[in-house]
Parts: structure tokens; C-alpha cells; sequence
């Protein structure tokens, strides 16, 4: 099957149809953001130009219509090639007024004095300086906060975003299953995470903007840090964790593997966080809530031993970002709604100094999860 790149536009006529019903329920005269996934979702305006943090972008969703991008005019171009019509700009950078008096004579012309809702929950951010942000306040007032209508649209994924995850999650199970034919001892960890990502991406995938990993004699403390030049050994323990992209859709799912042998401690280790996804795989559904998730993972966990996992969450949604909303917490309690993109990441300490950690990729669906990322083997594999 061949993969499709992008989207029609009835894809982001459906999006923002189901923004501007809900701004209704609240008698919102606009939504004003300004991130790149959101300015993303709302228009298909996808480039890598967001490294650059000297501009800011701003989209508007009326109360009816089409949004409205006001924009750079380095991004004309790009903007007008997508389903957007209103495309209206500025010569930036102009830090004396870098935008802000164009998107408030916007806001003013469809809100009036309506008012103009802005994410600005956990998760969020204005990408502008915060001057910017007090100039519009004072300009068009006080926003409404809107996060849970951008956050309760982008956590449930139409069809075409789920093919776009369970393409790139299938790429990089491949990528996975390459790994003992490219890793051996006697290499550097560097070595190693740049063989891994030069075979990621030799599989297809776009790009592989995260990848953390470790190794260690027997066990691993820290599974986030960059590669050092330390040689891969014997007996040494190897996780690598990977959010690749494709077409602007991540996938997020770790494997762990031995070099020549692993002690017992570390076999049970893997197994039981195997286990704790087999526990949530078990029960997961839509109406159960992300803290049972957790709950059901971490029993697991619990009953073999964990001495703690302080990380904060067992996984999360999935997206446009590496993460996104809701989080598997003991206190998070999201309701899981079919179309949910998300991952199931158990972890525990098994002993003074050593994680074990364990991470897919799934789909809600009616009647259960669909994996994306092809399930990792039962019993820790060995190189």
C-alpha cells in the first residue's frame, strides 16, 4: 500500500467544524493560537522553520469560516499552498511590533467583544515574547483559557493521522528488529545510537528527533542522557527509547536487550514490566480512565518487587508531539475515548541503581486496544 503524504481538505474542514461547535457551547467569538502542532492541525502549514525561534505564527479559528493565518511573509508561500485563504502578513523580525498589532486588528475585525479563547493549560505555551503577550491583553483583553477544546480535539486522531502512526511505528519495529545484526560489544555507546539511527532511518522514516538510550553492566540509572563513549561490554544491559517521525507523526516506544548473557535479576526485571503492559493491554477500553491504566500497570509492578518508579507517569498520548495529553498518572483520570493515540510505558527500579522500562504504541478502539508498534518479545532478548 502506498503511504499518503498530507491530507485533503475536507480533513481540516472536519477539524475545524468540531473546533467551532464546541467554541458555540462557550460562546467563544475566536480561538487565537500560536504553536507549531497547533498552528499544524488547524491549517497543514508543516515546515521545519519552527527551529528558528525568532518569528512568531498565529492562527485564528472564527466562530464560523475558515481560520485566518497571520504570519511572517517568509511563510506566504508555504501557507497559501494549503487549504488557508486568508493569509495575512508582515515583514518580520520588527521587534517593535513583530505581528501583534496585525493579529489584534484580526482579532477586533470577527471578536469584537466577543470573547478570544487561548490554550493556556499544562502542555501549552505562547510562542511569542511575553511584552507580545501583555500588548495583545491590553489591545483586545483579557483571553478565555482554552485547553481543553485544543487538547480534547488533537487526543482523538481521525483515520488518516492513525495510519500515519501505525506507518512510522511499523518502520521502526523494523528498524528494531535490525538491531543485533548492527549492535555488538566492543562498541561505544555512540557508536551504537548512531548505527541505530542511521538504520531508523534507512528504513524510511523521515527523521528520529529523539532517541535516548543507555547501556550498563547489569542495569541502567539513567535511560535520557546523551551517548558517551563508554564500551559496550559483556554482561551490559541496553535500552534505547526513539520518537522517529513520518510525514509529522511520531512514533514512542522503547525495546531493551543483553549483550551475551543477563543475570536474573535483570530477566525478571523485563519481564515484569512486559507483564505490566499485558495488564493494561488487558483492560484498556474506551470509558476506563488513564489513573485505572496506571493503577492496573503498576500492581503489576508492585507484585514483583518494584522498589518505586518516580518518573511521574506510565505513558501518555501521542501525536503531532512525541507527547502529548492525557498522561497515565494516579491522579490524571481522563477519560479514554475511542481514536486515542497512546503509549504504555511501566517502569520500576528492580534494584538499587537499576530501571527497567518497557514502552508500545496502540490505538483505542471499540472493543480494546489495536497495537501500532509490533509487541515486544515476552523474554529479554540477548546480542
Amino acid at each position: 500500500m502506498v503511504f499518503e503524504r498530507g491530507f485533503p481538505d475536507d480533513e481540516f474542514e472536519e477539524r475545524t467544524r468540531r473546533c467551532q461547535l464546541l467554541m458555540a457551547e462557550r460562546s467563544l467569538a475566536a480561538i487565537l493560537v500560536c504553536t507549531e502542532p497547533e498552528v499544524r492541525y488547524f491549517t497543514g502549514f508543516h515546515t521545519p522553520f519552527w527551529q528558528s525561534p525568532t518569528r512568531p505564527w498565529f492562527v485564528i479559528v472564527p466562530a464560523a469560516g475558515k481560520p485566518i493565518a497571520v504570519i511572517p511573509s517568509i511563510g506566504r508561500a508555504s501557507m497559501s499552498e494549503t487549504w488557508i485563504d486568508d493569509v495575512r502578513t508582515w515583514s518580520s523580525p520588527a521587534p517593535d511590533d513583530d505581528g501583534i498589532s496585525l493579529v489584534a486588528e484580526c482579532l477586533r475585525s470577527i471578536a469584537g467583544d466577543g470573547p478570544i479563547g487561548v490554550p493556556m493549560g499544562p502542555e501549552t505555551h505562547m510562542r511569542m515574547p511575553l511584552r507580545d503577550v501583555d500588548r495583545l491583553r491590553e489591545t483586545v483583553g483579557e483571553f478565555v483559557d482554552v485547553t481543553d477544546v485544543i487538547s480534547g480535539l488533537r487526543m482523538i486522531k481521525s483515520e488518516r493521522e492513525i495510519a500515519k502512526h501505525r506507518h512510522v511505528c511499523g518502520l521502526v519495529s523494523d528498524a528494531f528488529d535490525e538491531l543485533p545484526s548492527i549492535l555488538s560489544t566492543g562498541m561505544t555507546e555512540r557508536q551504537a545510537f548512531a548505527a541505530f539511527r542511521a538504520e531508523i532511518l534507512r528504513q524510511g522514516v523521515d527523521d528520529v528527533p529523539y532517541l535516548v538510550g543507555a547501556t550498563g553492566p547489569g542495569g541502567i540509572d539513567d535511560i535520557i542522557r546523551q551517548p558517551s563513549d563508554r564500551v559496550i561490554a559483556d554482561g551490559d544491559l541496553l535500552i534505547f527509547d526513539t520518537g522517529s517521525t513520518i510525514d509529522g507523526y511520531f512514533s514512542d516506544f522503547d525495546r531493551n536487550f543483553a549483550f551475551t548473557h543477563a543475570d536474573r535479576g535483570a530477566e525478571d526485571a523485563y519481564r515484569a514490566v512486559w507483564e505490566a503492559t499485558e495488564a493494561a493491554l488487558g483492560m484498556l477500553r474506551p470509558g476506563v480512565t488513564t489513573t485505572q491504566v496506571f493503577e492496573a500497570m503498576n500492581a503489576v509492578l508492585k507484585a514483583n518487587g518494584s522498589l518505586g518508579n518516580d518518573v511521574g507517569r506510565m505513558g501518555h498520548g501521542l501525536g503531532m508531539q512525541v507527547t502529548e495529553w492525557p498522561s497515565h498518572t494516579a491522579s490524571d483520570d481522563t477519560v479514554i475515548r475511542e481514536n486515542m493515540v497512546l503509549t504504555l510505558e511501566p517502569g520500576l527500579m528492580w534494584a538499587p541503581g537499576k530501571a527497567m522500562v518497557h514502552e508500545e504504541n496502540l490505538v483505542v478502539r471499540a472493543d480494546g486496544p489495536e497495537l501500532l508498534s509490533r509487541r515486544a518479545a515476552p523474554e529479554l532478548p540477548i546480542i
